[in-house]
């Protein structure tokens, strides 16, 4: 029975010695370090079980760790190597952790300058770990024998240890430049690599000094493979820094192209990757890149065909007519018998193939997309998601492959990535919205991610009214309120209200429904029942749109801040709703573009604009509410209504540079001046913005900053008082730097003397235009909203766009110059078009509303017909003043 056991666990594969092993077990076994005679292959299996806990996160506190690492030190009177190499081990990763570490400086030099070469190089990194930056002149002396030891491990050991000191000792670390240059000599690979490595790293603050090395490199050749890598890296970034030194692209960019002719597959694939990573590559510059990639297509080794296809598929989303000439080898991929390496070929296909090939791929995928991991499969649906925009005729067959995904098994991610782009779908393709809630309508039926149910509710709410056949979607609705938990029922609740607001002929039907709702179990689902049961109730279309259809509009944070102090201040006055800040809305984005730093061969698409957490406005008005001369006035002044973003006034370049910060209030204007001294050899005292105000613009107050050091960002603030007129309040401010320079002395940074003189500095004009005074408001049925304010003042006139060459730009630039927020997703034009209607809406400072109608025309250039309703007159006017 013994033998069947044993063999039947050799079958198994053995499993995990250390599973089921405990803390204090393992501890009270580390007892057997202080015994009179040390066992090395017992002490080095309980010295395993000890590194396996620590890196299997398991937390030891200061005192275990202590005892531990003192007993552990008894174990150097061992000779054994592998047991003295695990001490080294347990050294270095309970230093953080346990006190008094330093005890076995002495015991690790020792053998750091000892004659057993198995010892040194891990007792140099061990030394390393536990010094701190006082002791480490001790040990600079070997530290600087050990960089030039004709040991490659030691060697390589003492420069990699090198680099983690430069973070804490970096002075130091800078004095052993020559020591690194003598081993970077090496013919070693890995010490000339590591040698570069720290070269680089002392000198990178050092711009001219780094351009340097890359030039003195780039001509005499390296022979380690691992160094020409790491040098063409450090090349790429000299080349995407904005201020490169004349002639140095040239001379760069030619040493990364030369490097795709290497000797070594790891040099040339670096140096294509790097080429189509550039921000600045031409398509000149692109295709001998290209080339190489194609060739590795082709190749018999798997990771190198990995590589190149990977590469190419990132290349396809920015530069796909670069890619095309690799169509045929990425169709010979297609059947690769790595899945990772087939799925990105495919997705690179429908990036840069023709319409006519959408079918025959997407049946190629089909045949083995069960068959990846949902890494992969995101990647397919990235790709999908692009294909849509670029061929907006082929939806349905791409909605019905997606629909197929969505029953298959996936996780969380998966899942959302298939329902976001079949959201992204329907937003840009109104032919295809039907069709589209009509897959997330079954997908719902079965999803069990609460999260993702919730957001297809909202979506249904927010798209199902307006469809031709609303009355379709409310079983799929109600569904949900019986068969889900309580954050599926409370979204199912709030989208059924959304039906009963804004289609009459379902509201009956609806407020049974909601009737039903009003015996949940759970309070939540109770209250908002009975919430939307009785404004529906009440039949006031007003009342829909404000309480229902639209969302509230103001910052969450905000409002709990204000009910706060209102419950805390006893009064009479009921709370205003108008005393709250609003909400940030994001600006829309409307290309579908690769964000920086996501990870490749994925596309990530322009999210639906939403609410931020903690907006400009609450942060700026905590900073204020920090300075002592500007707290006592925040109560006057009122809540921060718009803070823009920050307008740079100087160049960046310039000896100083001078940015706006615009923080508008009901009444007034609070200008923010950050100002950063980039001279070494000048002391600034008493910075201000000297301002010269538009018409009608009155200041209040100025506050300077006292002492500007080099290389030091503070700020001094400008309050003005806005022009009485509203029409007068768009202007252009004349602005100088002032102040008085003190000359001092680069290393200390004190003033030679305390005399100094007054000077000035031009720097560009600020500009206060009408989106400055303008909070975007997003509105989820601008019709009722526009019908709503048929009451308010209205004025229309008529422009000529001559200078805009298109719909689509005349869309975005409007939108950009009122500072408003498109509704109903009318900032999109479709192609072909020769009108189109933008619709806008936001708050003007002071609470009044803004809604505006843009009816767009093409002819010679673009006409514009503009409707402005406001609740101010004056308020419309500036608007179609602004425009004017």
């Amino acid at each position: 029975m013994a033998f069947k056991r044993d063999k039947k666990e050799e079958e198994d594969g053995g499993g995990n010695p250390f599973e089921n092993i405990e803390k204090t077990s393992v501890l009270q076994e580390a007892r057997a370090f202080n015994d009179t005679s040390v066992n090395p292959r017992k002490c080095t299996h309980i010295l395993t079980k000890v590194l396996y806990l620590l890196n299997q996160g398991e937390i030891l506190g200061t005192t275990e760790a202590t005892e531990v690492f003192f007993a552990m030190t008894k174990l150097f009177q061992s000779k054994d190597v592998v047991l003295r190499r695990m001490v080294y081990l347990g050294i270095r990763e309970l230093s953080s952790i346990a006190e008094d570490v330093i005890i076995v400086t002495s015991s690790l030099t020792k053998d750091m300058t000892g004659n057993e070469a198995l010892y040194r190089a891990a007792a140099i990194r061990a030394l390393c770990s536990i010094t701190d930056v006082t002791m480490l002149q001790a040990i600079e002396r070997y530290m600087k024998q050990a960089i030039v030891d004709k040991n490659p491990a030691v060697s390589s050991a003492a420069l990699v240890s090198s680099l983690h000191l430069a973070k804490t000792a970096g002075e130091l670390v800078k004095r052993w430049v020559n020591e690194a240059q003598e081993a970077f000599s090496s013919d070693n690979v890995m010490v000339q690599y590591h040698a570069l490595g720290l070269m680089y790293h002392i000198r990178k603050t050092d711009r001219l000094a780094v351009i340097k090395l890359v030039s003195r490199l780039t001509k005499q050749g390296l022979k380690s493979p691992f160094a020409v890598c790491l040098l063409i890296r450090i090349a790429c970034r000299l080349l995407e820094d904005d201020d490169s030194a004349p002639g140095t692209d040239s001379t760069l960019l030619s040493f990364i192209e030369s490097c795709l002719r290497h000797k070594t597959e790891l040099v040339i694939y670096e140096a294509a990757h790097a080429m189509v990573n550039l921000r600045r590559t031409t398509a000149r510059e692109l295709a001998p890149a290209v080339s190489v990639l194609q060739l590795f297509c082709s190749t018999s080794k798997p990771p190198l065909r990995f590589a190149a296809v990977r590469t190419l598929n990132q290349v396809a989303m920015s530069h796909p007519s670069a890619v095309t000439a690799c169509n045929l080898d990425l169709e010979n991929l297609i059947t690769d018998s790595n899945r990772s390496i087939a799925t990105l070929a495919i997705t690179t296909l429908l990036k840069t193939g023709a319409e006519s090939s959408v079918d025959r791929l997407m049946k190629q995928i089909a045949s083995f997309v069960s068959e990846i991991s949902d890494e992969f499969k995101i990647v397919v649906v990235q790709a999908i998601r692009a294909l849509c925009t670029k061929f907006p005729r082929k939806h349905s067959v791409l909605m019905n492959f997606l629909s197929a995904m969505l029953r298959d098994e996936g996780g969380l991610d998966y899942k959302a990535s298939i329902a976001d782009t079949i959201i992204t779908i329907i937003e840009s393709n109104p032919e295809a919205k039907e069709t589209g809630l009509a897959h997330l309508c079954e997908f719902i039926e079965d999803c069990e991610h609460t999260s993702l149910a919730v957001r297809i509710l909202h979506l249904l709410g927010r798209e199902g009214p307006k469809t031709k056949q609303p009355s379709r979607y409310i079983r799929f609705i109600y569904n949900r309120v019986i068969l889900e938990n309580a954050a599926v029922r409370g979204a199912a609740v709030a989208a059924m209200a959304q039906f009963g607001a804004q289609c009459p002929d379902l509201l009956e039907n609806v407020q049974v429904l909601l009737a039903r709702c009003q015996m949940d179990s759970d309070d939540e689902v109770r209250d908002r029942a009975t919430y939307y049961y009785t404004i529906l109730a009440l039949s006031k279309r007003n009342l829909y749109n404000s309480y229902i259809t639209e969302s509230l509009q103001v910052s969450i944070p905000a409002l709990e801040k204000s009910l706060h102090q209102y419950t805390l201040n006893a009064s009479d006055t009921p709370f205003d709703m108008k005393s709250v800040p609003l909400a940030a809305v994001e600006p829309l984005v409307l290309e579908n573009a690769p964000q920086k730093g996501a990870p490749e061969g994925t596309l990530l698409s322009t999210p639906a604009p939403q609410r931020l957490g903690v907006s400009k406005e609450e942060s700026a008005l905590e900073l204020l509410s920090n300075i002592p001369e500007f707290a006592p006035l925040l109560p006057q002044l009122g809540p921060i209504f718009r803070t823009s973003e920050p307008v740079e006034l100087t160049e960046s370049e310039t000896e100083y540079v001078v940015r706006c910060i615009k923080h508008c209030f009901a009444r007034h204007l609070l200008l923010q001046f950050d100002c950063l001294n980039t001279l070494s050899d000048q002391l600034l005292e008493n910075v201000r913005v000297s301002l010269e105000p538009a018409e009608g613009y009155r200041i209040l107050r100025e506050l300077p900053i006292p002492k500007l050091p080099y290389n030091e960002t503070c700020s001094a603030f400008c309050l003005l008082e806005f022009p009485e007129e509203l029409t007068a309040s768009t202007g252009t401010f004349g602005a100088t730097l002032a102040y008085m320079v003190k000359d001092c002395d680069p290393a200390t940074g004190l003033p030679d003397s305390d005399d100094g003189y007054d000077d000035t500095y031009m720097v560009e004009d600020v500009e206060v235009n009408l989106a400055d005074q303008v909070q975007r408001v997003w509105k989820g049925n601008w019709a009722a909203a526009w019908e709503e304010a048929a009451n308010l003042c209205e004025l229309e006139d008529t422009y000529a766009l001559t200078s805009m060459r298109s719909l689509q730009e005349a869309s975005t630039n409007i939108v950009q110059f009122l500072g408003l927020q498109p509704a109903d997703r009318s900032e999109r034009v479709q192609e072909g078009k020769s009108s189109h209607t933008l619709y806008l809406a936001g708050v003007f400072r002071g609470g009044h509303d803004v809604l505006v109608r843009a009816k767009l025309a093409l002819a010679d250039g673009v006409t514009m017909q503009l409707t402005v309703r406001a609740s101010n007159p004056d308020v419309a006017e500036l608007v179609t003043s602004a425009v004017g």
